[in-house]
């Protein structure tokens, strides 16, 4: 089945597409944070609600524009990252990955602070006569709700879309009541004591928490119908549907209840808009807000968990992470590492931070998060990038983007002086780790350092060198290349000189000469005409073709006792990137792997492979069959690769026992490995028969290699081993370095 046939990626409408971007905001930060900010700010509490949602909805502008021109995993990490360079990126990543932990970590305290609002101190179980009491802490109660969502995330379940529209529904209806009846009841001789300036902006920085996770809304695009009207209406008309909520439910506590009476309930410890409620609505109206509390600080922690492995994910294939803290569990599918790693982070924040210390943590790191969203709009704007087609453009610009920047960073300024410092140290870590450890491995550089260094003969010397000193040095990618066949040369020169392109690499083409045991290779040295006439032909050759991509090429001769063994040593010695070699499977490797049998037992692969079994090469309708794993990415880069190249058609194939498990599957996959846009192809029964079906239409398959364990595939023949044979068109192996214990090699 085609998932393009069915249109299923364009089933969201501007309701549908509004109403998710309402169910991000709409959480914890309303139920938790008015009474803090009506007791500190009085009756400009409204006016930081009001002015929080402004500068977001100055930067929902930008985050249209950008959503529609470059819908990618990773939101505004992506965004940043592009237009900015890895360096800010890096910053973007980090304050977006802990923005997220420290807000998860406030909801799950609010969280606490309703269940005890609603069980109580104490916690008492009767059984056989005995009854036994136990103390309910909102600490103990946060932690074990967060391990719960953790845990939750780990195993891979998760909210569906129809239940997120419910809760949404829930949480609005019960806020309208509260709004509509406390109105009735409203006074304006009620209304607190307006607070100054320097207070009302001090609340605004804590309660900007509630405005987080509108730009997760971009990473649907590709789901909404007509996204380039729909996807705007939906980001900013989502910011000012709930500015209005917010505000309205900031005006109702405020005015229908007498002065002092929220202060009175922040001094006892009781959450202000539960008492407000149970006072203006009766028992009812304090269970409703009980339950839309649990509702909100439950969904917030659980949306943000689920956010969280996108950034990683999107880090880890850009090296500013290990790419290793991308690995997928291989039961539950999960990024586990990843969450596993944000899990702990929020259960010490629960552990060692206060509700709205946490809050403003948050806050403080998604202002910068915003700050850089909004300059990364005017990079792509001003460099004029090529690419760069956004279906929906900022009003007023530049006025709006320039003001969304300095708002955002203005408000900084307000925060809380140790939050500030706290969140200053990690800024400053960010930035260490990526000189310290992802500049050396990134290679991808932002569009404001390609923009600078073309024009560094025209711009002041001391912009130039400002750009030079943070572009990334991931090393000289290194594309190595056996060659034994000259038939295949071309062809294998082809694909290596393409990719070293695209990472602005070196091609490493190496001839292998195997000489028998018997013969000395010093001999072999210096007789190899006696061995192979012309030898150096296939070198010549190689490097011909190679310059004609304009890439660097270096050129050797290797003599050797083993042949196809060789490969893997010379990789480790020149220290490849990646080996692009010919493959024939009667000579070469285990059944479905590339390393011999033994070799597979005994090491990891040196480097990323891609094997070629030839039969003709041509990129024009490539199939991709995946069920994820770090083959699959592998197979994703080469792809994407082709596309840009060849202008390949892509498809993408997945076989699932269940065909709509299968469909949401493919589309997550492809979304988060940039090929959102390539055809899908859902198939159920024999994976085997699958592909091969699917092959017929194609000039090409890229398959990854099997993680089946070396004793089951000995027992029985891989599929990948059969599909190779049987399809008629050439098939690429894509075989990736992965730690695997012994027992993992044995049986998979």
């Amino acid at each position: 089945m085609s998932a393009g046939d069915e249109e299923l990626a364009k089933d969201l409408g501007p309701l549908a597409a509004l109403t998710i971007g309402v169910g991000t905001m709409i959480g914890a930060g309303i139920f938790v944070l008015p009474g803090t900010a009506i007791e500190q700010a009085g009756v400009f509490a409204i006016v930081s609600f009001v002015l929080g949602g402004a500068i977001a909805l100055l930067t929902a502008f930008s985050a249209s524009e950008l959503g529609t021109a470059m819908p990618r995993s990773g939101g505004a990490y992506f965004y940043v990252n592009r237009a900015l360079g890895p360096l800010f990126g890096s910053i973007a990543g980090w304050a977006n990955w802990l923005g997220l932990a420290f807000a998860s970590a406030f909801y799950m305290v609010g969280f606490g602070q309703y269940i005890v609002a609603i069980v109580g101190e104490t916690v008492r179980i009767a059984a056989f006569g005995v009854t036994l009491t136990f103390p309910l802490s909102v600490t103990a109660v946060a932690l074990v709700g967060g391990a719960f969502f953790v845990f939750v995330n780990y195993v891979g379940a998760k909210e569906t879309g129809k239940l997120q529209n419910v809760i949404v529904i829930i949480l609005v209806a019960i806020l309208t009541v509260f709004t509509v009846v406390g109105a009735l009841r409203a006074d304006p001789a009620n209304l607190p004591p307006r607070a100054g300036f320097g207070p009302t902006l001090t609340t605004t920085g804590i309660i900007f928490v509630s405005y987080l996770g509108f730009v997760q809304i971009t990473s649907v695009a590709e789901e909404i119908k007509d996204p380039g009207r729909n996807l705007p209406r939906a980001i900013i008309g989502s910011v000012v549907l709930v500015t209005g909520i917010y505000a309205l439910v900031l005006i109702t506590m405020a005015a229908a209840v007498e002065q002092g009476f929220i202060a009175e309930q922040q001094t006892l410890g009781n959450i202000a808009v539960v008492e407000v409620a149970r006072l203006i609505l009766g028992p009812a109206g304090a269970v409703a807000m009980l339950a839309g509390g649990l509702l909100a600080t439950a969904s917030s922690a659980n949306a943000s968990i689920l956010a969280s492995s996108r950034i990683n994910f999107a880090m880890g294939r850009d090296e500013i992470l290990s790419p290793e803290i991308n690995r997928v569990h291989p039961r539950y599918g999960t990024p586990y590492r990843a969450i596993a790693i944000t899990g702990a982070l929020i259960l010490a924040f629960i552990l060692f931070g206060e509700v709205n210390q946490l809050a403003s943590l948050g806050s403080f790191l998604h202002l910068v998060i915003y700050g850089l969203l909004n300059i990364a709009l005017l990079v792509m704007r001003e460099a004029d990038v090529e690419e760069y087609e956004p279906d929906y453009t900022v009003p007023l610009y530049p006025v709006v983007p320039i003001l969304g920047t300095i708002l955002s960073f203005a408000l900084i300024a307000y925060i809380n002086p140790t939050v500030r410092l706290l969140g200053a140290g990690l800024i400053v870590a960010a930035v260490v780790w990526y000189f310290g450890y992802a500049r050396s491995r990134t290679t991808a550089e932002g569009v404001l350092s390609e923009y600078v260094m073309a024009r560094e003969d025209t711009l002041p010397d001391p912009v130039v060198s400002a750009a030079t000193s943070v572009q990334p040095d991931g090393g000289d990618y290194r594309v190595m290349v056996p060659l034994a066949n000259p038939e295949t040369e071309t062809d294998l020169i082809t694909l290596a000189s393409m990719i070293a392109k695209r990472r602005g690499g070196t091609v490493d083409a190496m001839h292998v000469i195997t000489v028998p045991d018997q013969t000395s290779l010093q001999y072999a040295k210096d007789h190899l005409d006696e061995f192979e006439e012309d030898y150096h032909a296939v070198l010549d050759d190689a490097r011909r073709d190679a310059e004609t991509y304009g890439v660097d090429v270096e050129t050797h001769t290797v003599i050797s006792h083993r042949g196809y063994a060789e490969i893997f040593d010379a990789a480790r010695t020149h220290e490849a990137d990646l080996v692009v070699m010919g493959w024939d499977p009667a000579e070469h490797g285990g059944s479905g792997r590339l390393e011999s049998r033994g070799a597979e037992l005994g090491a990891d692969l040196p480097c990323d492979f891609l094997a070629l079994r030839n039969r003709g090469f041509d990129p024009e309708h490539v199939l991709l069959p995946t069920a994820g794993g770090p083959e699959s990415d592998l197979s994703a880069e080469l792809a994407s690769i082709l596309r840009e190249e060849y202008d390949a058609e892509v498809t993408l194939l997945h076989v699932s026992d269940d065909e709509d498990t299968g469909v949401a599957f493919l589309d997550d996959w492809a979304t988060d490995h940039g090929l959102s846009d390539v055809n899908l192809r859902v198939e159920t029964g024999d994976t085997k028969t699958a592909i091969q079906r699917a092959a017929d239409d194609c000039s090409m398959v890229i398959l990854g290699a099997t993680e089946r364990g070396l004793i089951s595939r000995i027992v029985d023949s891989s599929d990948v081993m059969e599909v190779v044979d049987e399809v008629g068109c050439s098939v690429v192996l894509a075989e990736r370095p992965t730690e695997r214990s012994l027992r993992q090699r044995l049986f998979g």
